[in-house]
């Protein structure tokens, strides 16, 4: 009676959310007072398949959730993103019957990386997808390390590991497990063999501490990549992408299936890899895993093309205080080869913690702006003072920089009749305050 009393109130609840628009972790933070262990009470499908790692969770289980739709099977999973134990507990009630069973064939869940011990505790995945490590949010999870102990504490016997192995402090999860699934990039046409970026987190061992080399980097700290004491390297992958071409929006996997690119941004590709191997592992041919995901373009917001005036544009949503992210984002814009303005804002810094700290703007490498291909650079926002500051320490042009602290009066400047296609790079915080002021597409 508990069980269904709990399960019955959550559901409640989940219905009022919707018609309001909220309430995607109230329920389950509700049903968790009411019965702690509810996740051990529930029956559970087959496939329990789990997302962490710092960035691309949402992208990457929209994406497998998408290719194992299309290919008939019934999927459970956290749309809204809401991803620490609240918002999974909602989720899993919700797809239950009230006898206590999820109604699905594979229950797909995002975790907060800082939370999957604690969602985990009573729900073991099957099969456990683990994206990448960055530093990110400096007030709230301060080093990679120690996120990777927080996600060291989430792993139980049972689940098989799929893990980056392009990225070194990911691939140490695999220590001491025989059962992991490698995913990762060959030799890319856009590599490079010395490190282009402002920071080294891959310059030491994570197991030993010593010095690591690199025979080719993908971008920052992910690559190719070696222990020059203990003999810790990047494994082999099982599932690789062979060859990239940002140029024609392509990307080739396992040598024989090509997908073609909605956004061009080898960040994007690792997501529809890692969404490439749960499908796979499900039993999805590598044909029909291409097929689907061919110019697939994201539902959950990251990317909005849009309409200014005579002007197009797309907005790109970077993760806040995740200079990777942003990396990623700007990459795609510098490469623009017809030529584009940049609109940058920063008008919010954490959803939760209110520190205004922007240190974490030096880890950006805004450099990657001065080229032929940008155009125009405008900063916006309440943090803009703090960008111009950032930007002096760059070998941009002043006079390629133009400043406004009223988002507004950004748009209005860009709203001119220049022909160039707009980048608009910011935050989710943020990119409602720009998408207000412009037509969607």
């Amino acid at each position: 009676m508990k069980r269904f009393f709990t399960i019955l109130i959550c559901k409640l609840l989940r219905f009022a959310g919707r018609l309001i628009g909220k309430g995607s972790s109230k329920p389950g933070q509700v049903a968790l007072r009411l019965c702690p262990d509810i996740l051990s009470r529930v029956k559970l499908p087959k496939y329990i398949i789990a997302v962490t790692g710092s960035n691309g969770k949402t992208s990457t289980v929209e994406m497998i959730a998408h290719i194992l739709t299309k290919n008939g099977k019934s999927v459970a999973w956290n749309r809204e993103g809401s991803n620490q134990i609240e918002g999974v507990t909602t989720l899993v009630l919700d797809s239950a019957t009230l006898g206590g069973k999820v109604k699905a064939d594979i229950l797909l869940i995002e975790s907060d990386e800082r939370f999957a011990r604690y969602t985990f505790k009573y729900i073991r995945p099957t099969h456990y997808v683990i994206t990448n490590l960055y530093r990110d949010q400096l007030t709230r999870n301060g080093h990679p390390e120690w996120v990777f102990d927080a996600l060291l504490d989430s792993i139980h016997d049972g689940t098989q590991l799929i893990l980056n192995a392009d990225d070194p402090l990911v691939s140490a999860f695999a220590q001491g497990r025989s059962d992991v699934v490698w995913f990762g990039a060959d030799r890319l046409s856009s590599d490079t063999d010395t490190l282009e970026s402002v920071y080294n987190d891959g310059a030491y061992c994570p197991v030993c501490k010593s010095p690591m080399t690199y025979t080719t980097h993908h971008y920052n700290h992910i690559g190719h990549f070696a222990c020059t004491s203990c003999g810790y390297r990047r494994h082999d992958t099982r599932y690789t992408v062979t060859a990239v071409d940002l140029d024609k929006g392509e990307m080739t996997v396992d040598g024989k299936h090509t997908v073609t690119l909605a956004l061009k941004s080898l960040y994007n590709i690792y997501n529809i890899l890692a969404a490439y191997t749960v499908a796979s592992i499900v039993g999805i041919d590598g044909a029909k895993i291409a097929a689907d995901m061919n110019n697939y373009v994201l539902k959950n917001g990251r990317v909005i093309t849009f309409t200014l005036g005579s002007r197009r544009g797309t907005v790109l949503t970077s993760k806040h205080e995740n200079s990777i992210s942003y990396d990623q984002s700007l990459r795609v814009a510098s490469a623009y080869k017809e030529g584009c303005d940049v609109l940058i804002i920063v008008d919010a810094v954490s959803r939760k913690y209110f520190t205004s700290d922007v240190s974490w703007l030096y880890d950006i490498d805004f450099e990657m702006l001065n080229n032929e291909n940008v155009r125009q650079i405008v900063l916006a926002g309440t943090y803009v003072n703090d960008l111009m500051t950032r930007f002096s320490y760059t070998d941009i042009p002043a006079d390629r920089v133009r400043h406004f602290a009223d988002i507004g009066e950004a748009v209005d400047y860009l709203d001119s009749d220049r022909g160039e296609y707009i980048y608009v790079i910011t935050c989710f915080s943020d990119k409602g305050k720009f998408l207000a002021r412009v037509k969607e597409d």
